[in-house]
């Protein structure tokens, strides 16, 4: 009995090798588990499940034979690819999470996060994000042409990558107040997030007992997993991405 967790892979075609390491990671440690949780960013960027390029065909095909073997796939939207939807994960055999999600492992209740909703002091993001997450104008960039969506993606990122060049550190990572914020309103003493490309394992205290947050890792130059199984301590693991 055991359940994985990933996130923040941000696959995309000029990254071959994570993709490959994607593959074999599903084959060689994910076949044969109760659960795979991808928690985030699994793809660098998803500009609607019409777009259907081979390497997500591919990885939706890696998805679905997992699922068929008996291992449940879940997925949540990250910052990057929040506009995935039912019919990607109906071909992927996955099941689309809300963000946050309760979920009980064996028998110790778990809040799963993306992450990016704890970084409330980056302000200017989480305006962003609201705008993102509103339904009305993911209809709205949804209902563009794939080439629209497409320079936008490349905008976005672009524009991404010079706002966090100038941010502090401490910005872009989670706020612990919003994290015990968190635990405490969800009633629980665990939580696993992605995000923050900052793998660790947090000890703290919420609802006035100890709590822990584990963070997991992303896949630029390792293959970053979890790995939780009754009667044992969580454990975060990583390889050398070759």
């Amino acid at each position: 009995m055991t359940t994985l967790f990933i996130s923040d892979l941000h696959l995309e075609e000029s990254r071959p090798d994570i993709t490959r390491a994607l593959l074999t990671f599903l084959k060689e440690r994910a076949t044969g588990v109760d659960a795979l949780y991808i928690l985030g960013d699994f793809f660098e960027a998803w500009i609607g499940d019409d777009e259907r390029t081979p390497l997500q065909e591919d990885v939706a095909s890696a998805l679905k034979a997992l699922s068929d073997s008996g291992t449940a796939v879940y997925l949540m939207h990250g910052n990057r690819d929040f506009l995935i939807g039912e019919d990607f994960c109906s071909r992927a055999g996955a099941t689309l999470l809300d963000d946050p999600t309760v979920v009980d492992l064996y028998g110790t209740p778990t809040l799963l996060m993306h992450g990016d909703s704890l970084c409330t002091a980056d302000v200017e993001y989480q305006k962003f994000r609201a705008n993102m997450r509103n339904p009305q104008w993911q209809q709205m960039i949804l209902q563009r042409s794939l080439a629209d969506r497409q320079q936008m993606a490349r905008q976005l990122r672009e524009i991404s990558m010079a706002k966090n060049q100038g941010k502090a550190e401490s910005i872009m990572d989670v706020t612990p107040e919003e994290v015990v914020k968190a635990l405490e309103a969800h009633g629980v003493q665990r939580l696993i997030h992605g995000h923050t490309h900052r793998p660790a394992i947090h000890e703290l205290e919420a609802n006035g007992e100890p709590a822990r947050r584990i963070v997991l890792g992303d896949w630029d130059t390792h293959v970053w997993w979890l790995e939780v199984a009754p009667g044992k301590t969580p454990d975060l693991s990583k390889l050398a991405l070759d």
